[in-house]
């Protein structure tokens, strides 16, 4: 695990030249796509660098990390429409590159079979962008989450739902109780994470993933058993990291080429 701290705009560089790199060398290479407003600076990055030519996305997928259950297919916060607001349209993804799990399916079960099987089917995620919770989630896989599970259903948490009524005017009976979610194991499967925090509201989160125990209590610290995850944070977020100085004299000395 590779931790970087640096400001917002230096992370979501960071974040962008990843991916820059991969598709130069892997064109139709597959990535995993969260929401919420962590990944939003990768994603203006990523537009204005598609913009001025230097990426492309034509032969890229996309496959999202969850999905609220029951909005409706033109509801704005449904993920499906926030993936096409902020990246999909944005960049030159082909028609139907990106998907996402079905919340509207009459038979979700079967919904969550098919998008692992999807995701199988694809190769695999290459690049897995990930968000963290302030209860330490990612996806929606919540506190007490199997780190075994793969794509699901699952009831939000009252602290889940309090943190995105944001999003739904500050009114938390707007927000859904279930969605639709890649499990632990199936963010796992992915060849690199790389995971953005900003803010101290995920201090503590961000504590636990890099220097706790993994534990189901705090879902994210599963990440500790991946062969290459990236950590990108604001010295907000890494406020209460033990070991913050030396990330920074580690980060420092890392050979230019090397990348994230």
């Amino acid at each position: 695990m590779e931790v970087v701290i640096a400001t917002p705009e230096e992370l979501a560089a960071l974040a962008a030249d990843a991916i820059q790199s991969l598709l130069a060398v892997k064109p139709g290479a597959v990535l995993g796509l969260a929401t919420g407003s962590s990944p939003l600076g990768i994603y203006d990055e990523l537009a204005r660098r598609y913009a001025a030519g230097q990426v492309s996305f034509a032969r890229a997928r996309g496959f999202m990390l969850d999905e609220y259950v029951g909005l409706a297919a033109d509801h704005p916060e449904r993920y499906r429409n926030v993936i096409e607001h902020e990246i999909a349209s944005r960049v030159d993804f082909a028609p139907d590159a990106v998907q996402g799990p079905d919340g509207l399916a009459d038979d979700l079960v079967a919904a969550c079979a098919r998008y692992e099987a999807a995701i199988v089917e694809a190769g695999g995620v290459d690049l897995q962008i990930l968000g963290i919770g302030s209860d330490g989630h990612v996806g929606f896989n919540e506190p007490g989450s199997s780190l075994a599970s793969r794509t699901r259903i699952k009831t939000l948490t009252e602290q889940t739902r309090t943190d995105n009524a944001r999003f739904f005017d500050g009114d938390i009976d707007q927000v859904p109780r279930h969605c639709l979610t890649q499990g632990l194991a199936t963010i796992m499967s992915a060849r690199h994470i790389v995971l953005i925090a900003t803010g101290r509201a995920k201090a503590e989160a961000i504590h636990h993933l890099v220097e706790g125990s993994v534990s189901a209590l705090w879902p994210a610290t599963i990440l500790q058993h991946h062969p290459h995850v990236s950590v990108l944070l604001d010295p907000a977020a890494a406020s209460r990291l033990q070991l913050a100085d030396y990330f920074r004299s580690t980060y420092a000395a890392k050979p230019a080429w090397q990348g994230l």
